[in-house]
């Protein structure tokens, strides 16, 4: 059987479950998965639905079917093929952390996504990328050349056919025009708990201040440097009698958790925009199983 899911967002009313519900059963598909959020503040209404077609139906069928549905209640929607992964282009710098993580997760099957291509601005991890058969492409960033290497960074988003691209610690601000034609489609980890201690060294800037708790947080990438949608955080303790370098080195880890976890929420479409902020639903049951080990 066919796996599919259903995401929707539309203005809050009565009957917007039972619909989807009714539709479905009609169409001869079962729920397998459901969630949804009311958003008192701004009346909004978010829902994701995992389900099989049970009687053959393709998502053709499905999204020219459920139109008089979704016209009636104002729903902005999608049906997805829960079968077919994402492509992905993962951007980096010199710190190969969050690189060698979603390579790792990416081979055993835990990140279920197909990479494209690794862009990055230096030669670092030619080798490593190469070696997992993924296109490499060096794009060097100078004050000098920055629209040019912009430029050629959306050709091979083009070329690839990407829909979401990682910043994987990429360490160059993108331009708004960039930002703003791949609104939603790019992911960022900031190694820091946003939204405290912004912008460069945030290590050095909560170890200053003497916190218990440092972070990271992975966020949607808008024109506003470290303000875009935040999609995940998570934290690890610090003590008075560590160094700035033992904040970086306990960051790592968590840097590179919180990127695969909010990676994994985007393509599995759980992740919806409400504003400045996000929704974001549980995983699916069995949506984290590894095809293999190691």
């Amino acid at each position: 059987m066919s796996s599919y899911a259903l995401t929707v967002k539309c203005p809050s009313t009565r009957g917007i479950v039972a619909a989807i519900a009714t539709f479905l059963a009609e169409q001869g598909c079962n729920i397998t998965d459901s969630a949804q959020f009311d958003d008192l503040e701004t009346g909004n209404f978010f829902m994701r639905v995992s389900f099989q077609s049970e009687t053959g139906a393709d998502l053709a069928m499905l999204e020219s079917a459920f139109a008089d549905v979704a016209g009636t209640l104002g729903m902005d929607y999608a049906f997805h093929d829960e079968s077919q992964k994402m492509k992905v282009i993962i951007m980096v710098s010199r710190f190969g952390h969050c690189l060698n993580d979603l390579l790792y997760r990416w081979r055993i099957g835990a990140l279920p996504i197909d990479i494209v291509a690794v862009i990055s601005n230096h030669m670092d991890y030619q080798k490593v990328v190469v070696n997992h058969d993924i296109p490499f492409h060096c794009i060097k960033v100078t004050k000098e050349n920055k629209p040019q290497a912009e430029r050629r960074i959306m050709e091979v988003v083009e070329e690839t056919g990407a829909e979401l691209v990682v910043l994987a610690r990429y360490m160059q601000i993108l331009s708004d025009e960039m930002c703003q034609k791949m609104s939603g489609r790019i992911i960022n980890i900031h190694h820091s708990f946003l939204p405290s201690f912004k912008g460069a060294n945030p290590y050095k800037q909560a170890f200053e201040r003497g916190v218990k708790l440092i972070g990271a947080t992975s966020h949607y990438v808008t024109a506003d440097l470290d303000e875009g949608p935040i999609i995940e955080q998570d934290t690890v303790r610090v003590t008075h009698a560590q160094s700035p370098e033992d904040y970086v080195s306990l960051g790592r880890d968590v840097e590179a958790s919180v990127l695969a976890r909010a990676i994994h929420a985007h393509i599995h479409r759980r992740v919806f925009l409400n504003g400045n902020k996000t929704v974001v639903f549980p995983a699916s049951p069995g949506s984290y199983a590894s095809e293999r080990m190691g």
